[in-house]
């Protein structure tokens, strides 16, 4: 489900926005939790915790312009002041964030890449996991969702090398907070979800 391309949003008008569209280590509230979605798509789930959690932090993270764009709005629309919005690719995760900096990392319905020869682009691929656990604190969490089953069952193998996997779920109960994706795709596909817990070394 690709988003429209947006001909009027530019780097310079996010910028403007408010929008980190450079690489740079963000600076980050001290004593408040962290939660981080890598490849946020239009932002309905990152804002509606955001919304709803006004004492937490919350980043969305996403490569695609227009999209950003539509996560601007809502951030816009729902007053977040908790709510950080980054341009950006998560090959450079490490660039952004410290070690030790976030609580809680969530992928939502990312790309499965089903040919054998692209799985390495995966984001539950080892070396986006290996970013991950480098910038999750010791007690962090990762929460993955799909629904795509093959993609999710090869996911569980590699995730479970670097996370204690505590929860897998094959039909994910309706929740307060979704993607605008996964309510679409509710009607014809189940929903799988896994959650685990940084691995101590």
């Amino acid at each position: 489900m690709r988003q429209k391309k947006l001909k009027f949003v530019t780097e310079e008008l996010l910028q403007s926005k408010g929008v980190i569209i450079d690489i740079q280590k963000v600076d980050l509230p001290i004593n408040q939790k962290i939660h981080l979605e890598v490849g946020s798509g239009k932002g309905q789930f990152i804002t509606s915790l955001a919304r709803d959690h006004q004492d937490e932090f919350f980043i969305a993270f996403e490569l695609n312009m227009s999209v950003i764009y539509r996560i601007v709005e809502k951030k816009e629309a729902l007053q977040l002041n908790n709510l950080l919005i980054i341009l950006g690719d998560a090959n450079h995760l490490l660039d952004y964030f410290e070690p030790n900096a976030i609580d809680h990392i969530y992928l939502s319905f990312s790309d499965p890449w089903p040919k054998a020869k692209h799985h390495k682009r995966r984001l539950t691929a080892p070396s986006f996991l290996e970013k991950y656990m480098v910038i999750l604190k010791e007690d962090g969490l990762f929460q993955f969702r799909t629904d795509v089953l093959p993609f999710f069952l090869d996911s569980i193998e590699t995730v479970e090398q670097a996370f204690d996997i505590f929860e897998i779920t094959y039909d994910l109960p309706i929740s307060n907070y979704m993607t605008e994706y996964e309510e679409k795709k509710r009607d014809i596909s189940k929903i799988n979800q896994l959650k685990g817990r940084k691995k101590h070394a």
